[in-house]
């Protein structure tokens, strides 16, 4: 009984911090200014199509970059020294220590149209580029602020593997790519898929990023949701429904990979 006492904390912070706002966007969500439960607010969400649908491609974009990145580092991190593994880890989480706003920040002066990637271009006779203000400046920073989230999880699961598994697969004639493609790629879905969820969470709801990389003119979800609370088209009721909405959504694609994950987990199993 003393020790469920200590849990006491915890559970008044979680109903402050974490229950007690999801209450309150439901509530908001299925009422009107006057206080009239309605789903006018969801009928409303029509006309947001287009921003649902940037949002999450998007976010599928940067998080297929992402693991097309971040895997192979993990792969190559795992097979490395220790010593090695701790100096990588390091620097992979060094830009982490760093305010997400200056991290966003410096990004605009090196995209910019007369920032520090058109200077090099033009020193070295090539054309420059024009990619602040657009969804592609906003990707690049997906992903440079998202990648660790992909790389820590798949390297912690490929570390993992026993190195005697590699040695039995390739004394029975399995040869690199085998090993990897039988063994170490099912064994590191669950990392995989870790940081899947890690990467698409937060880009299909940031806003800073759009901001700051997009110029305000790729408006993601995260930018509408901003805007009915804090902007001059004041709504927190439609903002509290498009939260809802979107809350659900990640919901459903984290329990559907997680199903997934749990599946291939038994055929690895079996």
């Amino acid at each position: 009984m003393r020790a469920k006492s200590f849990s006491i904390p915890y559970i008044i912070w979680m109903a402050l911090f974490v229950i007690a706002p999801i209450v309150l966007v439901i509530i908001y969500a299925f009422t009107n200014i006057s206080g009239d439960i309605t789903l006018r607010n969801f009928a409303t969400m029509g006309s947001f199509t287009p921003v649902f649908v940037r949002s999450f491609w998007l976010a599928f974009v940067s998080t297929v970059i992402c693991i097309t990145i971040g895997y192979p580092l993990a792969y190559i991190l795992s097979r490395e020294g220790l010593r090695m593994q701790r100096l990588m880890i390091m620097l992979i989480m060094l830009p982490m220590w760093m305010n997400f706003l200056l991290r966003t920040y410096a990004w605009m002066s090196i995209l910019e149209n007369t920032g520090l990637l058109n200077r090099f271009l033009s020193f070295i006779g090539l054309p420059t580029l024009s990619i602040i203000n657009t969804p592609t400046a906003i990707v690049i920073g997906m992903v440079y602020n998202f990648l660790p989230f992909m790389i820590l999880p798949i390297y912690s699961v490929i570390v993992k593997i026993d190195r005697s598994l590699y040695d039995a697969a390739q004394d029975l004639g399995a040869g690199t790519f085998s090993v990897f493609r039988r063994l170490v790629l099912p064994m590191s879905l669950p990392g995989v898929l870790s940081g899947i969820m890690m990467v698409f969470v937060p880009a299909v709801s940031t806003f800073v990023i759009p901001q700051l990389l997009g110029g305000g003119l790729t408006m993601l979800l995260g930018d509408l949701i901003e805007i009915q609370f804090l902007g001059t088209a004041y709504n927190p009721h439609l903002g509290s429904a498009v939260a809802l909405v979107m809350m659900v959504v990640v919901i459903l694609f984290m329990y559907v990979m997680n199903k997934f994950g749990q599946g291939e987990e038994r055929a690895v199993g079996l």
